[in-house]
């Protein structure tokens, strides 16, 4: 029976026991558990990479300019800018997580990694990594699997919908996988990768998910963007050695009782946060008129 992601520790425990890495764990789980072959499996993983390198370019080459109006091409913006606040690779990562989630928000097509909310974070980490480092093709199909990994325990032992425990759920889960699959990338071992996504999740607890208007646009796309510099700060601290001090089940625990206690209000429901501001309430109406405008008139009756 092959193991059940409910731990990091065990994890780390069932791969070292049975002499397996931490992917060819997931592999293990994915043939046995969801009854794909191997084949099947890489192929879907690369489907799901063409998707997300699809995203990116779409994203930074096509009209994203949503119908509520909040999301205005803001990705290609970014990326044209002729200032760099850091160096042109960063500028190119936050550029393209901003475009994979600007698709999502003007209805196109993403992977919900690992979920659409977060979609943005995932290819902007990997297409900038690939960039930057040669990583092949293979690698990154493993890092994808690896990162699967990752977004199972964070599932079980705490949340990875922002319904249900906030913002943090979804873009500190994806955040969290993006780290690992870098360190992962990278060479880093068991140790780092976990840090790595220890490190990443304490710097995302308690985020709220707040959505103006209802909508998956503000400000879930710029925290696509932050959250994919975040998986590379936590992964280079991680390729470091630096501990995360707080083990990364405990992390991911503190994550759960976090999101559990979140009011209602700061969990997708539009009620609270930068959704129950005076410009956001201002932009929810004028949204909800539009809408109805946009039906037909029998529907409106």
């Amino acid at each position: 029976m092959a193991f059940l992601f409910d731990s990091f520790t065990n994890w780390k425990k069932y791969a070292t026991d049975n002499n397996l890495s931490l992917v060819q764990v997931v592999l293990e789980y994915e043939q046995t558990q969801k009854g794909r072959s191997e084949q099947q499996i890489w192929d879907g993983l690369e489907k799901a990479w063409t998707v997300m390198k699809e995203a990116v370019v779409t994203g930074l080459t096509e009209d994203m300019t949503s119908r509520s109006g909040m999301v205005n091409n803001g990705a290609k913006k970014v990326y044209n800018h002729p200032q760099t606040v850091l160096s042109k690779e960063f500028q190119n990562l936050i550029s393209r997580a901003l475009a994979a989630k600007e698709v999502n928000s003007c209805m196109g097509r993403v992977v919900a990694a690992p979920t659409a909310g977060a979609s943005g974070i995932m290819p902007g980490v990997l297409y900038t990594l690939q960039e930057i480092h040669s990583v092949d093709d293979k690698k990154i199909l493993e890092a994808m699997l690896l990162a699967a990994g990752v977004a199972l325990i964070m599932e079980q032992k705490a949340s990875i919908a922002g319904a249900v425990g906030g913002c943090q759920a979804e873009t500190g889960t994806a955040a969290a996988m993006g780290a690992a699959a870098i360190v992962f990338c990278l060479g880093g071992n068991t140790d780092q990768i976990f840090n790595a996504v220890a490190i990443t999740v304490q710097c995302m607890l308690g985020l709220v998910c707040d959505p103006v208007a209802g909508l998956v646009e503000v400000p879930c796309i710029v925290r696509n963007a932050s959250a994919a510099a975040i998986a590379f700060s936590s992964a280079q601290i991680g390729l470091a050695n630096v501990s995360s001090v707080i083990p990364v089940d405990e992390v991911i625990e503190a994550m759960g009782e976090i999101g559990a206690s979140m009011e209602t209000r700061y969990k997708e429901t539009a009620l609270g946060g930068l959704a129950a501001t005076k410009t956001g309430q201002a932009i929810a109406k004028k949204v909800l008129i539009h809408d109805i405008e946009m039906l037909p008139d029998e529907e409106v009756k």
